[in-house]
């Protein structure tokens, strides 16, 4: 009982950033080098079934957001083959990645 508490109020505090001290703009990166999101170079990751991802790359941190049309329909390009990518993602910082 005491675990099952414990858990819920960890997944409560965890929903609500303002808890934490970050602020609620999900379009401003938190992380050492603090920018806003339009400032990073953005890619493309084809899904496994053909559909586009916009992907960035900021060294610690990665963005994901699926790519739609105007009438909020996933964008299909062709742009690259299935499970691959299209364009210099990891631009845009200078924090490199680990290995």
């Amino acid at each position: 009982m005491k675990l099952a508490l414990c858990a819920s109020l960890f997944a409560v505090a965890g929903c609500d950033e303002g808890l934490r001290g970050y602020p609620a703009d999900k379009t401003v990166d938190r992380g050492i080098d603090q920018k806003h999101l339009s400032q990073l170079q953005w890619g493309i990751w084809v899904d496994p079934t053909g559909c586009d991802t916009w992907i960035a790359d900021d060294g610690l941190e990665g963005y994901m957001v699926r790519r739609l049309d105007r009438y909020g329909k996933p964008v299909c390009s062709g742009v690259a083959p299935p499970t691959h990518t299209a364009g210099d993602f990891k631009g845009g910082s200078k924090i490199p990645d680990p290995n």
